[in-house]
């Protein structure tokens, strides 16, 4: 009670309300490492810090770190994305969730939007594609997937589940859910109070951020367990950024041969931009304290100015030298385990960022202390010896990084000042058709317009080319869309969508709309087809017009208006040759 800030309200309460009260506190210091009266005495250190404006990179020299850079066209690539699918079934996935849809103006989860309208699959539905896609190659050993919901995602995120029979896969995911933490109203730590209908008293609590999920992942046995099952890796991802299933394979493989313990997966990054780098932080008084990790893009330049550095574009690409974290990580298990089992049982080191009133001591509105997965390496450094080997695997952007985040009106904001990509659910889609589109071109195809073109679609800027989403099931590699897809030719306008493991095309010829849908147990052979149909048609929303939610935070609909559809239910082998008849061979 010593801790609250409102005393004399306290004093007020009848014993009903006291015991409510106190059953609160109970169960935030159960779930919080050390109790309610750790997290205090932290947040007195921190706003203390704050106060005094301490700089925690005090004595540090930034300097390169460690990491392999990935363009899709290298050979590397296949070499690393070979390796990483023969761990991909030891690997353990998890899945952080715990924010809502309403910084894209969308009043339900995010996980249920659907990234591409083509496939029609929700955000879940695409990454646990992606684990069928796994075990498809791997004898039927699913990976287990957990998701980390909070208190606004939990009931909405097991309903999607359930709605869906988790996907065929409810053996293999489990939801944990994140705890919040009491919120502060000023720099002596006093945690704040709200009224409750009945008169008594509770405290009021905010989200703690993501880097709550190493806590959960040791408090609830599930790193332990998956350590003893024999896993080996574990990899940490987000929940609307869909092109990362293109660079979560060779990261494995990556992680795997540089022996990093952790390995964050990058993107090229622009000087000033506002996204966070990796840096190797050398400390020459103490080198027991260098440290790779994050630093934010608010940070770094301040770091790079205190040593006379610049962060300076490279004279060939422009880029900067430090890579953009796109904030999924990749950790061997084992390493994993060893520091959330540690003294801090996985609680990141945390930070506080209030906003204070004129007398300097009071917050404008109440604050609480916040922390984020990628600070992980903070923890090893603690637990263990040297403090494991960081490092990260860089790769296209376009490939791999494309976040649903801002809304409509946000992008459009945006982009008149001159983003390159809106982080909208509109531009999300379209770099993931782009992406499919350069796989297809790596692999020798013919695509008109190579996705070079634009157009505005919901007012926002997105490529003018085909729509082309290979599934995960279809095509896991690189190598394999070089293996399944020889010989054929797309036009502009045209749209195409395959799904099932057991697909080849070979000699295609599309100018318009094409869904090849094949079930597990069966092959396909599309040989020599030639389609021309009118398509599908993505148009800006009619001023009046009424469209589900998602219509209106995109801006635009889809509208089929004709397809050949290929869809094999029976197993077999099957083949479809120029005229389109499905035979059995």
């Amino acid at each position: 009670m010593e801790y609250c800030s409102d005393v004399d309200t306290l004093r007020a309460l009848n014993n009903d309300q006291r015991s409510q009260l106190s059953l609160q506190i109970s169960q935030i210091s159960d779930a919080y490492p050390g109790g309610i009266g750790n997290y205090v005495n932290k947040a007195k250190k921190l706003l203390r810090d704050v106060v005094n404006e301490v700089n925690p990179f005090e004595g540090f020299t930034p300097t390169l770190p460690s990491g392999v850079p990935l363009p899709y066209s290298s050979s590397s690539y296949t070499r690393y994305e070979s390796l990483g699918l023969n761990l991909a079934s030891s690997t353990g996935f998890v899945l952080v969730a715990g924010g809502l849809g309403e910084r894209l103006g969308y009043g339900g989860i995010k996980l249920q939007l659907t990234p591409y309208l083509v496939s029609g699959k929700c955000y879940l539905e695409t990454y646990t594609d992606f684990l069928k896609g796994i075990a498809d190659r791997s004898g039927g050993n699913v990976p287990p997937l957990v998701i980390m919901t909070s208190g606004d995602t939990d009931e909405l995120t097991r309903k999607l589940l359930e709605d869906n029979d988790y996907y065929g896969l409810r053996d293999s995911i489990e939801v944990i859910m994140q705890d919040k933490v009491p919120a502060i109203v000023d720099v002596e730590g006093r945690i704040s109070l709200k009224k409750k209908s009945d008169g008594g008293v509770e405290i009021e609590t905010k989200p703690h951020g993501h880097g709550d999920v190493h806590h959960l992942l040791h408090r609830s046995g599930i790193a332990a367990s998956w350590d003893s099952r024999g896993l080996t890796n574990v990899v940490f991802l987000q929940d609307t950024n869909a092109l990362v299933i293109n660079g979560l394979l060779p990261a494995l493989g990556v992680g795997e041969d540089e022996g990093f313990d952790m390995t964050s997966i990058c993107v090229p990054r622009m000087p000033g931009e506002a996204a966070g780098a990796i840096v190797d932080l050398q400390n020459s008084a103490d080198p027991s304290k260098s440290i790779v990790i994050n630093v934010e893009y608010n940070q770094l330049d301040p770091l790079l100015n205190a040593q006379g550095l610049r962060d300076e574009p490279d004279e060939v690409t422009g880029y900067s030298a430090y890579p953009g974290n796109a904030n999924n990580l990749v950790f061997k298990l084992k390493t994993y385990r060893k520091t959330i089992e540690g003294e801090d049982q996985g609680v990141v080191n945390e930070f506080v960022n209030p906003k204070f009133k004129e007398d300097k001591v009071t917050f404008k509105k109440a604050t609480r202390l916040e922390c984020m997965m990628q600070d992980f390496p903070l923890l090893m450094r603690k637990e263990i010896e040297g403090g494991g080997r960081v490092g990260f695997a860089q790769f296209d952007r376009e490939m791999t990084f494309s976040p649903a985040k801002n809304s409509r009106d946000s992008g459009i904001e945006g982009e008149a000042k001159g983003s390159k990509s809106t982080g909208t659910l509109t531009s999300a889609e379209s770099e993931g058709y782009l992406s499919n589109v350069r796989k297809l071109m790596e692999a020798g195809n013919i695509v008109e317009g190579e996705g070079k073109g634009t157009v505005k679609l919901g007012d926002i800027t997105v490529m003018d080319g085909p729509r082309c989403m290979l599934g995960p099931r279809f095509c896991l590699t690189k190598a394999e869309v070089g293996e399944k897809f020889k010989g054929s030719k797309i036009s502009k306008r045209s749209t195409l969508y395959v799904s099932g493991s057991g697909v080849k095309i070979t000699g295609l010829d599309l100018d318009g709309a094409l869904t090849v849908d094949c079930c597990e147990g069966a092959t396909l052979d599309v040989n020599g087809l030639k389609v021309c149909n009118d398509g599908w048609v993505f148009r800006d929303i009619k001023e009046g017009e009424e469209v589900n939610e998602e219509g209106r935070i995109r801006g635009y609909v889809l509208e089929k208006v004709k397809t050949m559809e290929i869809k094999i239910k029976e197993k077999g082998n099957w083949r479809v040759g120029e005229d389109g008849v499905v035979t059995r061979v």
